[in-house]
């Protein structure tokens, strides 16, 4: 390793923006069930099956519809 190092030349990470936030969130246990089944058989791991239903959700603005009876 060097002593010291030169930074003046360095340039800001483009794809920051990109970046993931870890998050604590609380499922219940069917739904985590089903997203570890279907990553199963796509061969992708479950968390990130549920970011990329979450980012389609978003980038589709898709709303739920709660009705309280």
């Amino acid at each position: 390793m060097r002593k010291e190092y030169d930074f003046s030349k360095a340039r800001k990470n483009p794809y920051a923006s990109q970046l993931k936030k870890q998050i604590t969130i609380r499922l219940d246990e069917g739904s985590i069930d089903y997203f570890k089944s279907v990553s199963k058989e796509v061969g992708i791991p479950y968390q990130s099956l549920i970011n990329i239903y979450l980012r389609e959700c978003a980038a589709t603005n898709r709303k739920l519809e709660l009705k309280w009876s």
